[in-house]
């Protein structure tokens, strides 16, 4: 999907070397992977809607399982809103 200089296929490698340019760059200083993007990529998915299973195929997942892990972080979201907002949750 990602090529690189020479036209090839972007190593794993050379994708975390991108990504710490890039938050560098930007003046981050919390960590930042590879493995953040895959991270919010699902669970901006699964908040928008998105089915659990459609997430855990483009994640390459073998068991929905793995993939409900962000499904959690959803409904920790879903939690927190309800009880901020809603009028008669109890605060």
């Amino acid at each position: 999907m990602f090529l690189g200089a020479r036209g090839a296929r972007l190593s794993r490698q050379s994708a975390w070397l991108v990504i710490q340019s890039a938050a560098a760059a930007a003046g981050l200083e919390a960590h930042v992977s590879p493995h953040t993007f895959r991270h919010s990529f699902a669970t901006h998915l699964l908040e928008g809607g998105a089915d659990v299973r459609v997430v855990q195929e483009l994640l390459g997942h073998a068991s929905v399982a793995t993939t409900q892990i962000y499904t959690m972080v959803t409904a920790d979201m879903l939690r927190d809103v309800y009880q901020t907002a809603h009028p008669r949750a109890r605060r």
